[in-house]
């Protein structure tokens, strides 16, 4: 049988993590590799993930201060947030729907457990603080998407619990992103929501969406939602957020 050109779906995140891992998690270990569905390629030092809690950008060490109780740090990669949390004596769990993650953020010595926002680990509970860290509030997908996701990660709460995450203002004036953006608007979706996946040698994960979206959008995407924006602190085109279960 004739080889089919192109990438094996697989757990290329993972991939990254371990190799960067394996070569001792220095700037320049491993690479990460994103591939946009535009054909839009974008590289990163993937030591990022391994980023030691007093080297966090201000954001992350803020939104790290509001999470009280209970803490699940959701798409925890190799587990950085949830270390910084475990040196303060925090409770917290990781989830990732990337094995290889899971088994790099376990080295490390995070609790951590294969299992993703829609597809949670049976008898994980409820927690006090939810985190969508690293820009994870990415994970909100798009528009269509939003209000589900808000949904489950509201099953994953208690009463009063607060969900706290990064993310990131699409504008720009790069000619290639906007082409992008104005692409996105004519399909009815949001300028800043991605299609893409991640590459690694062979190895591609499936494409995913994930969405930049800014704070006034995100207010917009929680409004009829079980969350109630509480608060919000802005560093340039990042910022972090505060949720509140209603």
């Amino acid at each position: 049988m004739e080889h089919t050109p192109g990438p094996r779906i697989g757990d290329a995140f993972g991939r990254t993590l371990r190799l960067c891992w394996a070569a001792g998690a220095v700037p320049g270990a491993a690479v990460e590799i994103i591939e946009r569905e535009d054909g839009h390629i974008s590289a990163g030092d993937a030591s990022r993930y391994f980023t030691p809690a007093e080297e966090l950008s201000a954001l992350d060490r803020t939104a790290l201060e509001a999470a009280r109780g209970r803490v699940l740090d959701v798409g925890a990669g190799a587990g950085r947030h949830a270390l910084a949390l475990r040196a303060r004596g925090v409770d917290v769990t990781g989830i990732d729907p990337s094995p290889g993650a899971v088994e790099v953020a376990r080295q490390r010595g995070v609790r951590a457990e294969a299992g993703s926002i829609a597809r949670p680990p049976a008898g994980i509970g409820a927690f006090d603080s939810l985190l969508l860290l690293g820009n994870n509030l990415g994970l909100l997908q798009g528009e269509q998407a939003a209000p589900r996701v808000l949904e489950q990660l509201a099953a994953l709460a208690r009463p009063g619990a607060l969900l706290i995450g990064t993310g990131m203002d699409p504008a720009t004036s790069d000619p290639e992103h906007t082409a992008y953006h104005d692409h996105n608007r004519a399909r009815g979706r949001l300028p800043g929501q991605i299609r893409m996946r991640v590459r690694s040698g062979t190895l591609a994960t499936g494409w995913f969406d994930y969405l930049l979206v800014g704070p006034d959008g995100l207010e917009r995407l929680v409004h009829r939602s079980p969350w109630r924006l509480e608060s919000v602190r802005e560093q340039g085109r990042n910022y972090s957020a505060v949720l509140r279960l209603r």
